[in-house]
């Protein structure tokens, strides 16, 4: 595997399932692959569980790792072909991956969407010039349209907990102070749907995904009826897609233009009392009574923290297979 965008990058997603529960069971057994190989993680945005689990997958497999925080120690970077550099980035992006290129064996790159054009970020800019100039091998470590490790990991956690073959997974929208992106709600559910669940979609009016992420599951507008039975609650928020309104969110920026009860959206005791005492589950950091009230977050069917344990294993995978994958 050379290069890990979505899920499709991991071929037959049970024969990656399975590996990754092997993994999970022997993860310090395959520091052969990574012996005298580099890993450079590069985050153009914040992380806390990214970093660290990445890292930590990295050095399970005998790699070094080293990190580059380029909003923090490098310097700026300029994105865009054509700009007379006059302003205060002094460097571009189209020397700088090549130069990346050579420090490294495997490359990982975490970049938000910017929400300056839906154009850009949905062709992925960022990640795809190093993909096309590093010369190595790159795996997203969230980028504007998808975070593949979070829904590896999100897709061994339900594993691990299912008690029926073909769980009922529900991904329910809920508010949130600010406007974030739509990647984790986007990958998660195409491997939701690929991994053969029971995928429903519940959002208000306004905030439908990308019909090629969500391609089989089902949209729900009513969050109760979408709850019946549910055997795994995602709570997530998201900002909207489409074009008029990409990147915003309708609470804020449109004040009394939807017809909606937006902090009804937050996932609680009433939520849950219909589910079929449905695991929750939510990729973190979580504003709680925001996203979550506190007695679902800290309930005995919440997974979250065994969720995040698992982006150590869905990196370590994934990194195994491009290390067994090396020239």
């Amino acid at each position: 595997m050379r290069y890990y965008t979505n899920v499709s990058d991991l071929g037959d997603l049970q024969a990656a399932l399975t590996e990754a529960l092997e993994v999970k069971k022997h993860r310090y057994d395959y520091q052969h692959l990574g012996k005298n190989k580099t890993a450079l993680l590069i985050f153009f945005n914040n992380s806390l569980r990214t970093r660290l689990s990445t890292q930590k997958a990295a050095q399970n497999l005998g790699m070094n790792t080293i990190v580059l925080d380029v909003n923090a120690g490098a310097w700026k970077l300029e994105t865009e072909r054509g700009v007379v550099m006059d302003g205060d980035k002094a460097e571009h992006l189209l020397e700088a991956i090549p130069v990346m290129g050579c420090y490294a064996d495997i490359i990982g790159v975490r970049s938000f969407a910017r929400f300056e054009s839906k154009k850009d970020d949905y062709e992925e800019k960022i990640l795809s010039q190093f993909i096309k100039y590093s010369g190595k091998p790159v795996f997203s470590m969230e980028c504007a349209t998808g975070h593949p490790l979070q829904a590896f990991a999100d897709i061994i956690t339900i594993e691990e907990h299912k008690e029926v073959k073909r769980p009922k997974v529900v991904m329910s929208w809920a508010p949130h102070p600010g406007r974030l992106p739509q990647a984790v709600p986007n990958s998660f559910a195409q491997f939701a749907v690929a991994a053969g669940y029971e995928v429903v979609i519940t959002h208000p009016h306004g905030y439908e995904l990308d019909p090629r992420f969500t391609a089989g599951a089902t949209i729900e507008y009513d969050q109760m009826k979408a709850f019946e039975g549910a055997d795994f609650v995602y709570g997530k928020n998201w900002s909207a897609f489409q074009d008029e309104f990409y990147g915003k969110n309708l609470e804020k920026d449109f004040p009394g233009q939807f017809n909606e009860d937006w902090r009804s959206w937050t996932i609680g005791a009433r939520q849950m009392a219909v589910t079929n005492y449905a695991h929750f589950m939510h990729c973190l950091p979580v504003r709680r009574n925001m996203i979550v009230t506190d007695d679902v977050i800290e309930g005995p069917r919440s997974l979250v923290i065994p969720e995040a344990a698992n982006r150590e294993i869905s990196a370590e995978t994934v990194i195994k297979r491009m290390l067994e994958d090396l020239d």
